[in-house]
């Protein structure tokens, strides 16, 4: 009898190994299936939706594998350059129009670009490889009519990966991060430590990239962010090899730096 128990008992764990082994692998498969409805938060805009600029914008329209982008495009006489400004996860163009002003008011041309799956864009991301193809669709737009030392690349947040990126493959004449992050995998594991980072499909490496970046580099990063906090600038400043700056921008969060004087006084300087 004891025999039989034993031999119940262990079948018993069996059963229950498999099973737990078999939930395991479901939540994995869930988890790298569906990151991208936890990771990015961009809103759909209808496609006869009006921006509310106040400048004067195009509507452009750039095709991708697998999708159509939006972007606003800002032109004025005579422009210094252009500015290609890539927004941060929870913003559409219609949302960052200020960015345009600021450029404009500068003496910039400005494009405002949105991802597949934000704002007026169609398709949906899938990889880190859909979001890289979208900024450099933009940047290869600008070539067009921008030699690249007039190219002036700014990412804000999720943005700020995509334009590290773009500067480490191309040559603009700035770059320009806001809030900027050392890797995604590095915000996943303080926002989400429940998520396996050999899960992640967007590791987005700023810090493996920014290295190759051989333009002037500028870094703005509020002291109280709470979402990518401040460490991370410093830390992704000690992988550059070009001249850099960073300016802290003390008692701002995550989206708010623009709203501080010592903002527009840096970039000032920086677009003079």
């Amino acid at each position: 009898m004891r025999s039989f128990f034993r031999r119940l008992f262990r079948a018993a764990v069996r059963i229950l190994g498999i099973g737990m082994v078999a939930g395991s692998l479901l939540s994995i498969g869930i988890l790298y299936f569906t990151q991208e409805r936890f990771l990015f938060r961009g809103r759909t805009l209808a496609p006869d939706f009006v921006y509310p600029f106040q400048s004067r914008f195009a509507e452009i329209a750039l095709p991708v594998d697998g999708a159509t982008l939006a972007a606003a495009k800002f032109s004025q006489p005579g422009a210094k350059g252009v500015v290609l400004y890539l927004h941060g996860n929870g913003s559409t163009v219609a949302d960052v129009g200020w960015a345009a002003d600021a450029f404009v008011r500068r003496g910039y041309d400005a494009l405002l670009l949105d991802y597949r799956g934000y704002g007026k864009s169609s398709g949906a991301l899938s990889s880190e490889a859909d979001l890289l193809a979208d900024a450099e669709a933009a940047y290869t737009y600008l070539l067009r009519d921008y030699r690249e030392d007039q190219i002036v690349v700014y990412g804000h947040s999720l943005g700020t990966g995509l334009a590290v990126h773009l500067a480490a493959s191309h040559t603009p004449r700035l770059l320009i991060l806001e809030s900027p992050y050392l890797s995604m995998q590095d915000v996943v594991a303080r926002q989400a430590p429940y998520m396996p980072s050999f899960l992640l499909k967007y590791q987005l490496r700023s810090d493996r990239w920014i290295g190759a970046v051989r333009c002037p580099v500028y870094l703005f990063h509020g002291t109280l962010d709470d979402l990518i906090p401040f460490d991370s600038s410093e830390r992704l400043r000690a992988f550059i090899t070009a001249p850099s700056h960073m300016t802290p921008v003390t008692g701002a969060g995550h989206s708010n730096i623009p709203t501080f004087a010592v903002y527009q006084q840096q970039l000032d300087q920086i677009l003079h």
